[in-house]
This record gives structure tokens, C-alpha cells and sequence, in this order.
């Protein structure tokens, strides 16, 4: 059948169903008494429940059918025979089809061939599907058919939820995971706040902005880059312990492993320090992979143990030669950068020079949890200077299975110094970096008024559920993530995926 015949058989028995007064639009509510699971865990045989779910399987054979129903996370089987439902709830059974919710209620029984069921009194449609979705035939524990369509899983995530278990559980985790980070911060004394999306002056990162209009005030405004500078103007109003899980937006390049909207972690805490910092994050993370996944260790890596502490600049000695001395003046370093095989012409400053060496040689060799410390100040406008190293910060970034986690500092909290940085930063973006930071006079009178000594740190919740669960590409982990326009992108019924 082609697709709008399908359509418009399965309208014809949505008409039927009306007719017979039971119209599965027009029900508001059914009260399920299980889950499928539960029923399966805790099976008592005899025991009178209600169920709703969608229709995956259907089997009508004469006087009999066999259907099962799923919740989402599991099924059950349903048996309905003719004699025991009255005539309209049977006449009902012939106009059902795969994909339709329908609510039963009936008793907990076993079948012949051992099969925990329900055996089905009463039944109510809630929904007539339209369109069959792509359910896929399972036997002996394996699935086939149902949706493999890359493209298509990510344009129609909710046919992805039905058809594809193992997407299902990746998507769920990344709310588990979110749910374990604010139960941390919840019980350790930090107070959830929200700042602004739209901002005159986007800080707190070096990044180009997405650029917009705030008609009310006439007014060209960015989506924000970073939470930071709003955070710790918080901080500044004597608050001593703040955290953040927001959106922001940064209008860079698409990957697997970055999209220009994701979702950040940002926390702040008075009174500590970059050490501080790097105890918050090993309990944070031993916190959420116990409670998601029932382990610190995952993947290989045991986050319940102290994370390696490694010098940055001695690492890059370590993996590619290049020695410290030779990353303190600018041509040295583009020589040595250059020896190692990486192009130089774009480079223009040490900070830029020793990132790009970290990327290149470092970061693979960080397979287990690992805080890199001290980063150059050129990249680092917003972290304390360190006292004992002239041109390095009281900066780290942690590490997990050779990809980068978070983004850590003493904040920087004098006014004279920050000022000083960001003017350094203007020159950068007159020279043409359009990633440079702003000036933000607001944030600096904030400082003015006095902030603490001050721990704060950045973690990418896309980034950190990627590591946890496994996955090797951004959008599997993204309920909706942005897909170029397509003129395909409704899906045929005819296509093998449907099967």
C-alpha cells in the first residue's frame, strides 16, 4: 500500500472507533496501577492491573489476539478473547493497529508457552497512530528492521525513541546524569541561579558570538558565550556558593564533538582556590557516575580514585620535545612549533602556540582522569596570575579519555589586573582575532565593589555525557540537535527502514 493509502485505511477506522462511542482522542486520562517492568519483576498471578502503552506487536487470530504493549522502557503481552469483552470492545480489537496507545485492564496470568500477560477485561484506545511508526520485529533478543536511518534518527527523535532501545537509554542517561549533577550541588550548600541569555557585551570565553535584536529597547544584543562574568558578579554579592546548568551559544563550526548550542555547567564557590576546585570535581563526577551507573568506574576509567595533577608545559616536553625555555618568547616558540610539524602562519601569540601543542601531543596521551595546570595568560584573561611563573595562571583543564572535560581557575578578582587584561584582549581583536574578549566595564565594577579569593569552574554537560555513556558523536546525546534544512526530511513509509 502507498503511504496516503495506509493514511486514509487507518482514518477509516478511526472513524469506526468513533462510531462505536469510543473515539481514542477524546479520553483524557488512564491510570496505569505497573509499569511493564513491574508487573514482569513482581508477577502475581491472578492480580487485576491497568496498563497503557503504545501497540508494538498485533496478532488476530479469529475468536483471539495477542498484542504486547510498551511503556517506553518495557512491554508485556496482552491477551484479549472475544467471550470475555463485550461486543464493542471486541469489535474495537479489529480496528487497532501498530503504533496505537491503548489502555487495558485485566488480570496477571501465564500463558502455554510461559509468557507473563495480562489477560485482557476491558480496553480503551487513547490514541489512533496514523502513520505506522518503525517498529522493529525482535527475536531472540535482537531487533531488525525498525530505524537505522542516521539522518532520519536525528531529524524525527521521536521515532528514534520507539524504534531504538539502546538511543533511548543514551538520551535518558544524559538526564540522569544532569539530575545527579544538581543532587550534588543541591546538598553542598550551592544555591541554582539563572543569568541572561541575551547580553549586550557576550564574555567569559573566547568565541564568536550569535548576533540579535532586542526590539523593546531598539538594542543589538549577543546570545551569551559563557556564564561566567554574571556568576561571579553574584559571588561579588556576597553569595558564597552558586552553580548554573544553562544553554549558551557560540557561532563556531559543527563536529562530533561540538555544536554552537550546548548546554554548560558553571560553578563558583568564595573562598577557595584552583585545588578547591580540582576536590569539587573528582567528588562531582565519583558523585554522578555512582548514582547513574551504579560504579565510579567506567568505560576503563575509575573515577573514584584522586585524578594525576601534570604540568602543562612539562607534558608538551614529554610527548614532543619542545622545552619550556623555548616557550617563552614568541619566534622560539613558532620555531619549535614548527620543527614538531605544525603550521605556524596563524599564530601570533605563546598562549595560542602552546594550545595548539597540548591538542596536538598531549591531549591523546590523557586516557585516564587527569587535571592539566598551568595555562599561558594570553588564553587565559579571566584566571589568577601565578605568582611563581611569570606568564603562566592559576589555570587547569581535566581530562578523560583523551578529550577534555573541564575548564578550571582562581578567579582573577583584582579590578587593575582584569582591566589590564582586557585591554591586552582589544589589541588581539584589533589585530583581527574576533574570538578575543571584550571589555565588560559592569563586570569591573563589580570586582571594584571586592570579590573574594575564588574558585570557579566550566564543565560542558554535552561533553561530560559523551565521556560517561560511550558515545562517539555529539547527536547522540542531544535530544533535538540542529540539521541542515532538507527537502527529504519526512520520511516515506515505503522505505526499507520502515519495514
Amino acid at each position: 500500500m502507498s503511504e496516503e493509502a495506509i493514511r486514509e485505511f487507518r482514518i477509516e477506522k478511526l472513524g469506526k472507533l468513533r462510531a462505536l462511542g469510543k473515539d481514542p482522542f477524546l479520553t483524557e486520562r488512564f491510570d496505569s496501577t505497573h509499569s511493564a517492568d513491574g508487573m514482569i519483576e513482581k508477577f502475581e498471578e491472578g492480580l487485576r492491573v491497568a496498563f497503557a502503552g503504545r501497540i508494538v506487536s498485533l496478532r488476530i487470530m479469529g475468536k483471539a489476539a495477542f498484542a504486547h504493549l510498551s511503556d517506553g522502557d518495557g512491554k508485556i503481552q496482552v491477551y484479549l478473547r472475544k467471550d470475555d469483552l463485550s461486543a464493542d470492545d471486541w469489535e474495537a480489537v479489529a480496528l487497532l493497529d501498530l503504533g496505537d496507545h491503548l489502555g487495558v485492564t485485566g488480570d496477571l496470568f501465564v500463558t502455554k508457552t510461559g509468557e507473563r500477560s495480562i489477560h485482557v477485561r476491558t480496553l480503551a484506545p487513547l490514541s489512533k497512530s496514523l502513520i505506522p511508526p518503525p517498529i522493529g520485529k525482535e527475536k531472540d533478543g535482537q531487533i531488525f528492521y525498525g530505524l537505522s536511518d542516521v539522518d532520519q534518527r536525528y531529524r524525527h527523535r521521536h521515532l528514534d525513541l520507539i524504534a531504538n532501545p539502546e538511543a533511548r537509554k543514551l538520551l535518558l542517561d544524559r538526564s540522569r546524569i544532569v539530575s545527579a549533577v544538581r543532587r550534588y550541588f543541591d546538598g553542598n550548600g550551592y544555591f541554582e541561579v539563572e543569568t541572561p541569555m541575551l547580553q549586550v557585551e557576550a564574555g567569559g570565553a573566547a568565541a564568536r558570538p550569535f548576533q540579535t535584536h532586542y526590539n523593546a529597547y531598539e538594542l543589538d544584543v549577543k546570545l551569551r558565550i559563557s556564564l561566567e562574568l554574571y556568576l561571579k558578579r553574584i559571588i561579588c554579592g556576597d553569595v558564597p556558593r552558586v552553580y548554573e546548568i544553562g544553554r549558551v551559544f557560540r557561532n563556531e563550526g559543527v563536529s562530533n564533538r561540538h555544536n554552537p548550542e550546548f548546554t554548560m555547567l558553571e560553578f563558583y564557590e568564595a573562598y577557595t582556590n584552583l585545588e578547591g576546585m580540582m576536590g569539587r570535581v573528582e567528588e562531582l563526577v565519583r558523585y554522578v557516575t555512582e548514582q547513574v551507573f551504579g560504579s565510579t568506574k567506567v568505560g576503563g576509567c575509575d573515577f573514584g580514585k584522586p585524578w594525576a595533577r601534570v604540568d602543562l608545559l612539562t607534558e608538551i616536553e614529554a610527548q614532543c620535545g619542545i622545552k619550556p625555555a623555548e616557550l617563552n618568547e614568541l619566534e622560539s616558540a613558532r620555531a619549535a612549533m614548527k620543527r614538531v610539524g605544525l603550521p605556524v602562519d596563524k599564530e601570533n601569540n605563546l598562549g595560542g602556540i602552546i594550545e595548539k601543542l597540548l591538542e596536538r601531543f598531549v591531549e591523546p596521551t590523557l586516557q585516564q582522569p587527569t587535571f592539566v595546570v598551568g595555562y599561558p595568560i594570553e588564553t587565559s584573561p579571566l584566571a589568577k596570575k601565578d605568582p611563581n611563573r611569570p606568564g603562566i595562571t592559576r589555570r587547569f583543564e581535566g581530562y578523560a579519555f583523551g578529550r577534555e572535560l573541564c575548564n578550571a581557575f582562581s578567579e582573577l578578582n583584582d579590578p587593575i589586573d582584569q582591566r589590564e587584561r582586557f585591554e591586552q584582549q582589544l589589541g588581539e581583536r584589533a589585530k583581527g582575532d574576533d574570538e578575543a574578549h571584550p571589555m565588560d566595564e559592569e563586570y569591573i565594577f563589580a570586582l571594584e565593589t571586592g570579590m573574594p579569593p575564588t574558585g570557579g569552574c566550566g564543565i560542558g554537560i554535552d561533553r561530560l555525557v559523551m565521556l560517561l555513556t560511550g558515545a562517539e558523536h555529539l547527536r547522540e546525546i542531544l535530544l533535538f540537535p540542529m540539521m541542515k534544512p532538507s527537502p527529504n526530511a519526512i520520511p516515506e513509509l515505503g522505505r526499507a527502514d520502515f519495514d
